[in-house]
């Protein structure tokens, strides 16, 4: 009696092409995300998109280091903030570290937490509506100062936060939108947070992250709306963004330790130029021998010390603290 192969059933062969064209749908998308992220070259934003870029909230942190990127791939920056000393200096530091000569920068000042902020984005349209404005970058935002409950957060707070968050960037975006539907071309970048995005939850920062998920969802809708229209609209999120304000003075985090560092005069031996002194309380680079240590009022021994400075206070050893004491310091700070 002849023996036949036994032949797999329809059903596992079902679940096995299923299976595959699972795993090829996985590998596509971990090869476009690797070319994307480190293989992909960079577009040529100028000639893409236009010849200027507009970023809110340029003054610090990630919208300042954006201006910066953006002028050195060839762009001409409008700087917008609050701050007219602010953006002076930023737009100054700009100039001066551009290698294009024909390099531009403009300021312009409005604080979207003012009543007026309404009639100054109009007036910021205005002021760009002779500029070929290709990238837009709403960066402009806050949050919590520390973490609270939502009936904690005051009038004032919920209000910054809706008008920082959700309103600049809606007003921002309507107004620098109609140039780049006319040039059918454009880019703009929005700042949500993981928050909204990643995290299913963040309690106690619950108004900071409903205007996060605001921003989300509309860079999305912009994103369909527009992209026939030639303009690509991006929404980044941040795991965790820092800010001035999440360290209020006399804030819980205030407690931590800091230590003093007071310049000492320097000695005979320490020289200047590239050997010379770092700031610190006895440190010294450049001298052929360690530094000072002794208590005495004439200065260090010839023994493979040097001497002290004329006219320096002698130094007394410092007193250890105990571990006890430590605890104790740091349980009355707290």
């Amino acid at each position: 009696m002849a023996c036949t192969d036994a032949q797999p059933p329809a059903w596992a062969l079902a679940l096995a092409a299923l299976g595959l064209l699972a795993t090829a749908r996985a590998a596509a998308r971990l090869a476009l995300w690797v070319y994307a992220a480190f293989l992909r070259p960079a577009k040529p934003l100028r000639r893409r998109y236009g010849a200027w870029a507009v970023v809110t909230g340029a003054t610090d942190g990630i919208g300042r280091a954006l201006a910066f990127r953006l002028a050195a791939s060839g762009l001409d920056v409008v700087l917008v903030g609050r701050d007219p000393d602010k953006l002076a200096a930023v737009a100054a530091d700009l100039k001066s570290k551009q290698r294009r000569p024909d390099a531009q920068v403009r300021t312009f000042v409005v604080d979207f937490t003012a009543d007026d902020a309404a009639a100054r984005v109009v007036a910021l349209g205005e002021f760009l509506g002779g500029l070929d404005v290709g990238v837009l970058v709403n960066n402009v935002g806050t949050s919590y100062p520390y973490a609270r409950y939502f009936h904690e957060v005051d009038e004032e707070l919920a209000r910054k936060l809706i008008r920082l968050n959700v309103e600049a960037v809606t007003r921002v975006t309507h107004a620098v939108l109609p140039g780049m539907v006319e040039r059918r071309r454009g880019a703009i970048v929005n700042m949500g947070s993981g928050a909204s995005a990643v995290m299913p939850s963040d309690p106690l920062y619950s108004v900071y992250v409903a205007t996060k998920a605001y921003v989300d969802q509309f860079s999305r809708c912009l994103y369909v709306e527009y992209k026939s229209k030639g303009i690509d609209v991006q929404c980044q999120v941040y795991p965790y963004r820092w800010r001035r304000s999440w360290r209020p003075s006399g804030s819980p985090l205030s407690w931590r330790r800091r230590r003093r560092r007071t310049p000492a005069p320097p000695s005979a031996a320490s020289g200047t130029g590239r050997g010379a002194r770092r700031t610190g309380r006895t440190r010294w680079w450049g001298s052929s021998s360690p530094s000072c240590r002794s208590p005495s009022p004439t200065g260090c021994s010839s023994t493979g010390t040097s001497a002290s400075a004329p006219g320096a206070a002698p130094r007394t050893p410092r007193r250890r603290r105990s571990s006890g004491e430590g605890r104790r310091r740091l349980r009355i700070d707290r």
